[in-house]
């Protein structure tokens, strides 16, 4: 039997295009199986650590780290599932890497196309987000303005519906947009309603001393409503009675108790408009810029629905109103 091949550290790193660092670098981590030492004592490798060699610069060209290859490495099947878990997650990381790097090529170019007067403001905006940014901040504006006390998956769903996503690509009047909607929640509400807890919320809806309103029937009407107005929205229809206005009324009526009449729509007008909040207007009109008429916000569905009851209001002062069949 012929004896078995074996390579010195620098042999190794010849056969394998590397430098003689390199080997001892992966060598000393483990990553490398020895054949042996030498009577020196010297390190001696055999024709199966090349083809480990080249594995893992090939997972290093991925970039992915040494302990992530060293655990590739430990696997039975290198190229199966834990391969696979590897490259999912090294593209995530990218993709956030990208995103960040996008969202800091706007600012840098918000900065330098805005007026020089305006440029300490906008740096002020800029710095008070991440790279890439997130949405905590808009999460808490909505759980500190929504009512207490509600089911926590409704209030979920409603933060979830109401905190924009920012775009994986914006233009920079997106991220002044985003900017300005990030300060504007760190702000918080301008005041009016006080919920029993002390704080200050936003005064969005009909007033809350009211002892037989309830919250949680009142947002569970509106998700109905504004998926309807949404509806409408995408079809490009102009505000209008309907089944959307209808949902909308039904669901602050039944949030009080009582019945969708002429006179409780005509009382619901007013109080909309005594409740309205310039800090929630000021939201909805920048996290219009950060979505697509697509996919409308749930402030651009607020509007039309308003203006379709501000409009059949008008329309009939005085005469009875019946809710669309």
């Amino acid at each position: 039997m012929p004896p078995a091949i074996l390579w010195s550290i620098g042999e190794l790193a010849e056969h394998a295009g590397v430098t003689v660092k390199t080997v001892r670098f992966y060598s000393d981590r483990g990553l490398l199986p020895e054949a042996g030492r030498s009577s020196g004592g010297h390190r001696r490798y055999g024709p199966e650590a090349l083809d480990r060699l080249r594995l893992i610069r090939s997972l290093r060209t991925l970039d992915l780290p040494v302990p992530e290859v060293g655990r590739l490495l430990e696997q039975d099947e290198v190229l199966g599932d834990a391969l696979e878990d590897a490259v999912a997650r090294q593209l995530r990381e990218l993709g956030s890497q990208l995103t960040a790097l996008r969202w800091r090529e706007a600012a840098l170019q918000l900065l330098r196309d805005c007026p020089p007067e305006e440029r300490a403001d906008r740096l002020t905006l800029i710095g008070g987000l991440t790279t890439p940014p997130d949405t905590t901040a808009l999460a808490r504006f909505w759980r500190r303005a929504l009512p207490p006390r509600m089911p926590a998956e409704l209030t979920a769903a409603i933060v979830d519906a109401a905190v924009p996503q920012p775009p994986a690509d914006p233009a920079p009047t997106q991220v002044l947009a985003f900017a300005r909607l990030n300060a504007l929640a760190a702000r918080g509400c301008s005041g009016g309603s006080h919920s029993p807890t002390g704080k200050t919320s936003c005064p969005n809806e009909l007033a809350r001393t009211d002892a037989e309103y309830r919250p949680a029937v009142l947002y569970q009407g509106l998700a109905e409503a504004y998926d309807l107005a949404s509806a409408e929205l995408r079809a490009g229809q102009d505000p209008r009675d309907g089944a959307a206005l209808d949902s909308f009324v039904a669901a602050h009526a039944a949030s009080r108790s009582t019945r969708d009449t002429p006179a409780f729509r005509r009382r619901l007008g007013v109080m909309l408009t005594v409740t309205d909040d310039p800090v929630i207007a000021r939201y909805w009109e920048l996290a219009g810029e950060l979505t697509t008429p697509d996919d409308p916000t749930l402030g651009s569905a607020h509007t039309w629905l308003r203006t379709a009851l501000d409009g059949q209001l008008t329309a009939t002062p005085d005469e009875p109103m019946a809710p669309a069949a």
